[in-house]
């Protein structure tokens, strides 16, 4: 039977946190050769005019357009949400869009927001759920000079949706782990009402065949890979409570908007400052 466990300190979350971002390398690299000071010179810049800007790379045979978000002095990547959605578009669910199509190839589309970019008409504007904000794109040689002078950043999330699950009295038990792919395995336990859920100190995780049990010092959470099984919330051994699986996808506005763990976090997208 596969098996892992994984030691709290790998898990740990607490280096990580601490360690500054690394800087990344736009497309462009350092204007080395003629394809990257085109590659530079041909990317949109775009700003709502308070200090804000927006940057996409234009499409290459071997780069799809990157989005980058920030000020004149940090950009940092926004996330590419996957196949069948355009480089211009992110997952963001503080903002929802009650009219658009709930799920079209398997997307969300009314917790998606995105930037509209007519490089023929040099026009642009930021959506944000079910508000649109213009944005006026730069000329080419300020452009360029914010390009040359801005540090370029991974997005600055550090934790991401797992599982969420909820008592008969309405408390929430919610697990999130690491955002990015090299810290996928550090996970966070968070227990209590809508809007004042707490982190919990973990201990542990298991995951094997049947499951996962996340330890705390208060109690295990036990989730069955088997959804017809309830979820369990064991503390000392001997109280133990079944959980009903609430889907993550389904209820990201709420995560992100009412259960307080997000609270005052930047996503890394055009629409933090909205």
């Amino acid at each position: 039977m596969r098996f892992q466990r994984f030691a709290f300190a790998a898990m740990s979350f607490a280096c990580t946190a601490a360690m500054a971002a690394e800087p990344i390398t736009p497309p462009w690299g350092k204007e080395s050769n003629l394809g990257e000071k085109m590659m530079m010179e041909a990317t949109s810049v775009c700003t709502d005019g308070k200090g804000h800007y927006v940057a996409l790379t234009p499409d290459d045979e071997d780069i799809n357009a990157v989005l980058y978000y920030g000020n004149e002095k940090q950009l940092v990547q926004v996330p590419h949400p996957g196949p069948y959605t355009s480089p211009t578009s992110f997952l963001d669910p503080r903002f929802f869009n009650k009219g658009a199509n709930p799920n079209f190839r398997g997307i969300d589309w009314r917790v998606m927001s995105s930037v509209e970019i007519d490089r023929k008409e040099r026009t642009c504007a930021l959506t944000c759920g079910e508000k649109k904000i213009p944005l006026t794109m730069l000329d080419g040689e300020p452009a360029s000079e914010l390009l040359r002078k801005a540090t370029f950043l991974p997005n600055p999330q550090k934790f991401a949706p797992y599982a969420l699950l909820r008592d008969t009295k309405g408390a929430y038990y919610f697990v999130d782990r690491g955002f990015h792919e090299a810290e996928k395995k550090n996970y966070r336990v968070f227990i209590g009402p809508r809007g004042n859920l707490k982190a919990q100190k973990m201990t542990n995780v298991i995951s094997d065949s049947e499951g996962e049990i996340f330890s705390t010092r208060r109690g295990d959470l036990r989730l069955l890979l088997d959804k017809a099984k309830p979820a369990l919330w064991i503390e000392n051994k001997k109280r133990r409570l079944e959980l009903r699986q609430v889907p993550v996808e389904e209820n990201l506005p709420l995560i992100y908007n009412e259960l307080g763990v997000y609270e005052g976090a930047r996503l890394g997208t055009p629409c933090d400052d909205q």
